[in-house]
């Protein structure tokens, strides 16, 4: 089987390598990919962004399956242009991607489908904000209703700054934020692999959003994650897949807009029980760097299975034992204006510790030769453990041979839990 991913995130980097795996695959080709992908598969040039440059390029390399890794091109239709070309593709239609395009809308999706999430105002006036801000009460949740990368929510007990939020949102250009109320307890991410019928969760993570440790500072794309949740409650995995995860697929394809892809579903385990935070349409960023580094079933015949209807034939996943940890290593003056373009040393000596493997994101080949930075978040440093103790250790480990100028991460990825 051939297969064509699209991205260049460490998310991006995992899904290759775990493709790698897959006895099934035979040529992996990623687009646009990044410099740590490049030293594995071929990688070409595209526009993610332009479903027709996606779904041409799918032909042209003659591929049985497309694997859309960001929510840029699934929001914009990249899956319909594959699948309209006959090649099967694993992610949803354009209009399914709305479950992560526009908050308002999973709303709607969540209220249809009886699935439990906080109490939520759509405001289009900073007036309006101000209203539903005084209703809720601190601390107080401001979303952006659209696509923000993973950026565009504020938890604050400082009304002003919530306010400037959905100042910023509206300047934008969004045409509506979301005033929610504040869910307690600890969040988790479940992914969930389904063709519109079926849906099978994977084994659930935690990431970090903040950039500091001990939470502190702005939120981020996700400053590192780890698996499995030794502090879940048992049974977890089947109650969410059967009140929260096959009710939406249940109700998006009765609306005659069947969701095939990734679920992703955001929980709050709160005192009054499992609440939904958000729903993604694609693998999350870092989570999917831990998850599958977990994994033992072949990725790319689930995900065919998925894209071609089939997921209810599929014998039940394999886990490897053990934890898996990801720590996020980000460039200098990350999330706000990530400096970009610094020589990244050390990456061999980290991928050589066993165990350890150093996923890129933001990076590229420069004229020069050398691996530089190109984003905000630069790698995934990632490993595998008997225990969350061995996993974190390896790869902090993994961290401290990289050097990048002005780089931070948080060290705090996983402790608790591994305490």
């Amino acid at each position: 089987m051939r297969v064509l991913v699209i991205g260049s995130g460490a998310r991006e980097h995992a899904l290759v390598h775990a493709l790698q795996a897959d006895d099934s695959v035979s040529y992996i080709i990623c687009a646009p990919g990044n410099a740590g992908i490049s030293a594995e598969v071929d990688v070409l040039p595209v526009d993610a962004s332009n479903p027709d440059e996606v779904a041409e390029l799918a032909v042209r390399v003659q591929a049985d399956l497309v694997v859309i890794g960001p929510e840029v091109p699934l929001v914009a239709g990249a899956a319909d242009a594959v699948r309209e070309r006959g090649i099967p593709c694993f992610g949803p239609s354009k209009e399914a991607a709305q479950l992560e395009g526009s908050k308002t809308f999973a709303k709607q999706i969540m209220a249809e489908a009886n699935v439990s999430t906080a109490r939520a105002f759509v405001c289009t006036t900073v007036d309006e904000v101000a209203k539903a801000l005084d209703e809720l009460g601190e601390p107080y949740v401001v979303k952006d209703d659209g696509l923000a990368a993973g950026k565009g929510v504020i938890v604050t007990s400082d009304r002003h700054q919530a306010l400037e939020h959905a100042d910023n949102c509206f300047a934008k250009g969004a045409a509506s934020v979301l005033v929610e109320e504040y869910l307690d307890g600890p969040e988790v991410s479940l992914f969930g692999i389904t063709d519109g019928v079926t849906i099978v969760a994977l084994q659930p993570a935690q990431d970090f959003k903040r950039v500091h440790d001990g939470d502190e500072g702005p939120n981020t794309g996700g400053m590192g994650a780890y698996s499995p949740l030794p502090w879940a409650p048992a049974g977890l995995v089947e109650e969410v897949t059967a009140s929260v995860l096959q009710p939406m697929v249940d109700a998006m394809r009765l609306r005659g807009t069947p969701f095939a892809g990734l679920l992703y579903a955001g929980l709050a385990l709160t005192s009054k029980g499992v609440r939904i935070i958000e729903f993604n349409a694609r693998f999350g960023d870092p989570e999917t760097q831990v998850v599958l580094a977990r994994l033992k079933s072949p990725l790319g015949q689930v995900l065919l299975a998925a894209a071609t209807g089939k997921v209810a034939e599929l014998p039940p996943l394999q886990w490897r034992e053990g934890a898996a940890v990801t720590v996020v290593v980000a460039s200098k003056n990350y999330p706000d204006s990530p400096v970009t373009g610094d020589i990244i040393s050390g990456l061999e000596e980290a991928n050589a510790l066993l165990d350890v493997d150093v996923l890129h994101a933001g990076t590229r080949i420069s004229d020069d030769g050398d691996v530089v930075s190109a984003g905000g978040r630069v790698l995934s440093v990632t490993a595998v453990g008997e225990t969350l103790a061995q996993a974190r250790e390896r790869a902090y480990a993994g961290v401290d041979l990289i050097s990048l100028a002005g780089s931070h991460h948080r060290r705090d990825i996983a402790q608790h839990a591994a305490e």
